[in-house]
């Protein structure tokens, strides 16, 4: 039990720090709207080659989702996690970056391991 309380306490109000990065490339902007169940970060327009980033601290339970929806050209809309606790608290406990790419395939940094992992995009 007190080392549960000890992996909870020393992963509760951690700082982390996320960036979404549009790399779609052709001068192609995005929209993106990312939030959780207690914050809305709200709904930006993303010029090609920028980027948007927030912080937020984990609550102490594990359970920290925060999430986006993110659509280009006249595409439909996509949904990815870009912070789940359960994936995340190891994958970027710190800093956790996302990439879209010119392919539309999204791309996330592993700090954990230093290295850009594909993830899949989910059609809403």
């Amino acid at each position: 039990m007190l080392l549960l309380l000890l992996h909870f306490g020393s992963s509760a109000n951690a700082k982390v720090h996320i960036h979404v990065i549009n790399r779609l490339g052709d001068g192609r902007s995005m929209n993106i709207h990312c939030r959780s169940k207690d914050n809305d970060v709200g709904n930006v327009v993303l010029e090609d080659g920028f980027e948007t980033e927030w912080s937020f601290s984990v609550n102490f339970w594990g359970t920290t989702l925060f999430y986006c929806n993110v659509r280009w050209d006249n595409s439909s809309w996509y949904h990815f996690d870009a912070y789940s606790d359960d994936r995340d608290h190891k994958r970027c406990h710190s800093e956790c970056r996302w990439m879209i790419s010119n392919e539309g395939s999204l791309f996330g940094y592993d700090q954990e391991h230093d290295q850009w992992e594909l993830f899949p995009l989910k059609t809403m």
